[in-house]
């Protein structure tokens, strides 16, 4: 684990390092999927719709990004962009999947509760 956190400076380059897409044929395409975090704080924020689709979306987009960007990097990536009112709503979508990384430098996960209602949710999917 990198002890120092992500800045605006490294963040790029970090990204870029550890991003693994066999498909992607462009830095276009890069950008697609690390885009992927705006429409996950969108879908975060919306408190209209169908709360289940919703859910299965952001998932759709967490596994993406873990896919393409690794477990640990991933989960980098995401809390350094995420504003922290969204910290207990992602650290719960994380956990769900199995792919939250207790240790990175962006984030005290230990002090960040989970969303438990969000968690019965989840289970119902």
């Amino acid at each position: 684990m990198c002890e120092k956190p992500l800045c605006d400076e490294d963040f790029l380059s970090f990204a870029l390092q550890h991003y693994d897409n066999p498909q992607c044929g462009s830095l276009e395409e890069f950008y697609e999927d690390l885009d992927r975090i705006k429409y996950i704080k969108r879908l975060m924020n919306r408190e209209d719709g169908d709360l289940g689709q919703r859910n299965r979306l952001i998932l759709n987009h967490l596994i993406i990004m873990t896919n393409v960007f690794g477990i640990e990097e991933g989960n980098r990536i995401l809390f350094y962009r995420m504003e922290e009112k969204f910290y207990p709503r992602l650290k719960t979508f994380l956990y769900f999947l199995n792919v939250l990384h207790l240790e990175i430098p962006e984030a005290d996960l230990a002090a960040i509760p989970m969303e438990q209602g969000l968690l019965e949710e989840l289970r119902k999917i």
